[in-house]
């Protein structure tokens, strides 16, 4: 019920406004029961994006560290993933599972976007995802404790960072009435830009600086991921849906928790 049509777009919103409707819309946390921002305000979510990072990212790193300390590592990583599933509703995994059964089904553009809509999964993403859950607890299950809780906090918020220049430099693959959620988000300006910029590298700096890894890799592979889903996005359906861009934030952020591990090894 939050996520219908925008009509008065010219309405101009607080900044607290564009928050709140980002933490709605990212969460399924009752915020809404708090307080209810404009419509409008659903447009500028992803200026939020990193920021709502920081939310679900605390509580996953949170329940990994003190799950740890009363539970088996193992128990508590299952944990921890978990209540980041039932936090965001599983809202970027469905798109994980609608870009793999899209992109995976093949065909030309027309199809893609239909199979990327269609509500029922297929064997691309029930697959994808069985290997993207098993890539992401064995990744964090091979880390120390507040190693991982770290990566943790620093992971979701920069992978949203980076996903969210998606929207930057690709026009939305459908119309605004076509779209899941009726929403067609706003190219952020230069000032938004920088204040994710902001949003996403802050506890990226708390980890390279607390834990030693190499800053390079851990900053460019990620980035370098993004681009070559950028090409294929733009090669198949020239241009972005929701799918397209909860999928790239999650193997965004799994190239993060991949590239960390790697470090532990050299």
């Amino acid at each position: 019920m939050y996520l219908c049509a925008m009509e008065n777009t010219a309405v101009k919103t607080k900044w607290y406004d564009n928050l709140w409707a980002a933490l709605i819309f990212f969460t399924r946390l009752p915020f809404w029961r708090i307080y209810q921002p404009p419509q409008t305000s659903y447009k500028t979510v992803v200026e939020f994006w990193p920021l709502a990072g920081w939310l679900t990212g605390g509580a996953m790193a949170a329940t990994l560290y003190f799950g740890s300390m009363v539970l088996p590592h193992a128990v508590a990583v299952i944990a921890a993933i978990a209540v980041r599933l039932l936090i965001t509703g599983a809202l970027h995994e469905d798109g994980l599972a609608d870009f793999l059964d899209g992109f995976g089904g093949g065909g030309d553009r027309n199809r893609i976007l239909a199979i990327m809509k269609d509500s029922h999964i297929g064997t691309y993403g029930v697959l994808g995802l069985i290997v993207y859950m098993l890539l992401l607890g064995t990744a964090l299950y091979s880390m120390p404790v507040a190693m991982g809780a770290l990566t943790i906090l620093a992971a979701d918020p920069f992978s949203k960072m980076v996903t969210s220049q998606l929207i930057s430099i690709l026009p939305y693959a459908r119309r605004e009435d076509e779209a899941k959620n009726k929403t067609i988000y706003r190219k952020p300006s230069l000032a938004a830009g920088l204040f994710m910029s902001v949003q996403g590298l802050l506890p990226m700096v708390l980890l390279i600086w607390m834990t030693g890894i190499s800053w390079y890799l851990v900053l460019c592979i990620p980035v370098v991921v993004m681009y070559f889903l950028y090409l294929l996005i733009l090669n198949k359906i020239r241009g972005y849906t929701g799918d397209c861009c909860g999928a790239v934030c999650l193997l965004v952020e799994l190239t993060v928790y991949l590239v960390v591990c790697s470090q532990q090894l050299l």
